[in-house]
């Protein structure tokens, strides 16, 4: 079901049986490194959290990436495939990459040199020939826009998406999400203009809280809704935090959320105490210089489920 109210949404959402067997988070990532790491203007012509003034260092990218893999290993198994030259700045997978239980999603993206990404074999071929996943391959779809989990935030517990309709994803990609990730409940809504992305105004951690920044959407009524959803376990972010990433997180086990270090310092003391009575720690990776690139922490990790 596809629903676009909040009270459609609140009314599906409650009238969900359990999954008792669901899996809430990853039982592993894997991450794209960079090689060459560059801007790419396309990329920045409908992303504001790019600025091409900014000069880039390849070398430090590679350093921050690296101790993310290692940082990241401390909640579950990191795969690391090897960067590609003729895609400097393809630090993001997530948006490319994506899974659901024995299925390999790509994505089709909205930038031609985002769309050079979806070709990677030796991406396609671990998940085919070493993991035996079925793949479902939007890319070569021309008639819709579907950039995976950075338009779609996945409850995995109960298989809900959330997705933001933008430039990077139109109602038909949507529709192409919810089917090819078999998810039960789609609560489908406008994103803010000038945002890009779900997953930089949206986090929901292992089914049971939510990190949101309310200005990223265009309806009010949507996150106010998606916070009652989690019994109003959410922490709410200001725009100044929103910019700092601080809802670009992610929950790769049951105890830990995820964030930059620059997120994790814009937020507050009652929000991270909030977060603790959640049950959450929070782990802090150094990522200034890969953020230039208008993506951070979450938008790094592919899970594989």
């Amino acid at each position: 079901m596809i629903v676009t109210s909040p009270t459609a949404f609140l009314d599906a959402f409650a009238a969900l049986p359990p999954l008792p067997d669901a899996q809430a988070t990853a039982r592993a990532a894997f991450l794209l490194a960079p090689a060459e790491f560059a801007l790419a203007a396309e990329s920045a012509s409908d992303n504001r959290y790019m600025d091409m003034a900014l000069a880039v260092d390849p070398l430090r990218a590679l350093a921050q990436h690296a101790a993310l893999a290692q940082a990241l290993r401390a909640d579950c198994p990191v795969i690391t495939f090897p960067g590609d030259a003729s895609t400097p700045d393809a630090v993001f997978p997530n948006n490319v990459f994506a899974t659901a239980s024995g299925r390999l999603i790509v994505g089709r993206m909205r930038h031609a040199v985002r769309q050079r990404e979806a070709g990677r074999r030796d991406v396609r071929d671990f998940f085919a020939q070493v993991l035996g996943y079925e793949e479902i391959d939007l890319s070569c779809r021309d008639d819709c826009v579907a950039e995976l989990t950075g338009a779609l935030v996945i409850d995995r517990a109960r298989s809900v998406g959330y997705c933001g309709l933008s430039e990077r994803c139109d109602e038909a990609g949507a529709r192409a999400m919810h089917e090819a990730f078999g998810l039960r409940l789609t609560f489908c809504f406008p994103l803010a203009a000038g945002e890009y992305h779900t997953n930089v105004v949206l986090a929901l951690l292992a089914g049971r809280a939510a990190i949101v920044a309310p200005d990223g959407f265009a309806v009010p009524a949507v996150p106010a809704a998606i916070a009652r959803a989690y019994g109003d376990r959410a922490l709410w972010l200001t725009p100044a935090q929103k910019q700092a990433f601080a809802g670009n997180a992610i929950a790769l086990s049951d105890q830990r959320v995820w964030m930059s270090a620059a997120a994790a310092r814009a937020l507050t003391d009652a929000q991270r105490q909030a977060l603790g009575g959640w049950g959450f720690r929070i782990g802090a990776v150094e990522l200034d210089e890969i953020e230039k690139a208008g993506g951070s922490l979450r938008c790094c990790v592919a899970e594989i489920f």
